[in-house]
């Protein structure tokens, strides 16, 4: 079966009742399995984000984010799996999921977009 790419979004913020001193180990941990993964050509490199942020839309360049902290993106990376259940159960091994952070697994597109195929920015009333 082909490989896939999937990205991985890292969201959230740490749990207030988390001890420092465990987040900090379990960043350590992350660090350690992620260049595992990607010396093991299961990951692939990405990067953390910076909280500063401009939002763009047509005509419009604002401040940001808008969105709740629970919904903030900390960072992003890449996985290379089969499947999209595989890349699930690799992202599922990250030791930073115990302290609050959740992380969304989403496949890569190949193909240019076209107005014709349905995509996440498809309006519900043209489908």
């Amino acid at each position: 079966m082909p490989m896939n790419d999937y990205l991985v979004l890292s969201r959230g913020q740490w749990r207030n009742d988390a001890q420092p001193e465990a987040v900090q180990q379990a960043i350590d941990a992350f660090y350690v399995w992620y260049e595992q993964g990607l010396a093991a050509g299961r990951l692939k490199p990405g990067s953390r984000l910076q909280p500063e942020v401009r939002f763009v839309a047509d005509g419009l360049v604002t401040d940001g984010p808008f969105a709740e902290t629970k919904e903030w993106v900390g960072g992003f990376w890449f996985i290379v799996a089969e499947t999209l259940e595989q890349a699930a159960a690799i992202a599922a091994e990250n030791p930073c999921l115990r302290f609050g952070l959740s992380l969304e697994i989403r496949p890569l597109e190949a193909t240019r977009a076209h107005v014709t195929v349905a995509t996440n920015e498809t309006p519900a009333s043209w489908r």
